[in-house]
């Protein structure tokens, strides 16, 4: 690999050294409450963010903006002509979370005099790792917003209900694209997109969704009415993903098992021997994933059980 990737990459991987890590997030997950938890990541990578956390909500959202800043931070490192689109695919995610939270304002406030944009202390600041954000968030309707996403390249944003899932599979198909070391993470999250929408809310597809996820996971799983189908319905890679839920309601196992899938294939992309991009790939999951353990672990603190059942069922 071209030497110009050997200071992302050093970077890259210093970063995630900086990770807090499954044993001390056990750790935290046994503290008697939230104040505690917080307490305890001063001196983390998080502290930044988490100073004047006050609560759940607050305390995990900032974990996510930590997440944020390293991908900005990763981004920086990359020399102009470097491929940034994997950091910016990956970002991505933050984006569609920013336009689900407009648009929900836009809905609150219609009929009465909305201001133009998101509310600023909320939204996550993307930076030079914006898609179409800056744009989106001048919109002061639902109706302008959707004309604004149909124009972008989030595409077609469909029915309002349908958002939320709408931007999540645009954004799998983005980052298998962008990223192809991160394809079998975006098929396992493309099952489980599909599994929650006939399975759980029972809101059914579009076709505009059931188009964005063929390349993932085919089309063959729209008339799952059961997991048995739905397994059946899928490759046997993809339906591995569904192997170990039993009921619809514990697919949160299966996405904490991608969780830590996709910590795993983080540190094999982080060990890879030469600079690349597949480090910078490879840093970025390793840091997604110790947020999510460290979002879990809070949670439990904040609940006083002494324990994470997310975490155990990783361990």
């Amino acid at each position: 690999m071209r030497a110009d990737w050997v200071a992302a990459s050093v970077r890259a991987r210093s970063m995630a050294q900086r990770r807090v890590g499954a044993g001390a997030c056990r750790e935290l997950s046994a503290l008697p409450d939230l104040p505690a938890a917080v307490e305890a990541l001063e001196g983390s990578v998080y502290a930044n963010q988490l100073s004047g956390a006050r609560t759940l909500g607050s305390s995990q959202q900032a974990t996510r903006r930590t997440v944020l800043w390293q991908l900005r931070v990763l981004a920086g490192w990359l020399l102009a002509g470097q491929d940034t689109q994997l950091v910016r695919a990956a970002a991505a995610r933050f984006e569609a979370d920013n336009v689900v939270a407009l648009a929900a304002a836009l809905q609150r406030n219609s009929g009465l005099e909305p201001e133009p944009g998101s509310d600023s202390a909320s939204e996550y600041d993307l930076g030079g790792l914006a898609t179409a954000w800056p744009r989106l968030r001048t919109a002061d309707s639902p109706e302008s917003l959707q004309v604004m996403l149909a124009a972008s390249p989030w595409g077609d944003p469909g029915p309002a209900p349908a958002l939320p899932d709408m931007l999540t599979a645009v954004w799998l198909r983005r980052l298998a694209s962008a990223a192809p070391a991160t394809r079998p993470w975006a098929v396992a999250g493309a099952v489980l997109l599909a599994a929650r929408l006939l399975l759980v809310t029972g809101t059914g597809t579009t076709d505009r969704l059931v188009s964005l996820l063929r390349p993932l996971i085919g089309t063959g799983w729209t008339e799952a009415a059961s997991l048995p189908e739905l397994t059946a319905s899928l490759s046997p890679a993809a339906g591995q993903v569904l192997a170990e839920v039993q009921e619809p309601q514990d697919l949160w196992r299966a996405e904490a098992r991608l969780a830590a899938q996709v910590e795993a294939d983080g540190f094999g992309l982080l060990r890879a021997g030469l600079p690349g991009p597949d480090v910078i790939v490879g840093a970025m999951a390793v840091l997604a994933a110790d947020a999510w353990r460290v979002r879990a672990a809070l949670a439990a603190a904040a609940a006083g059980t002494g324990r994470s059942e997310v975490l155990d069922a990783v361990a």
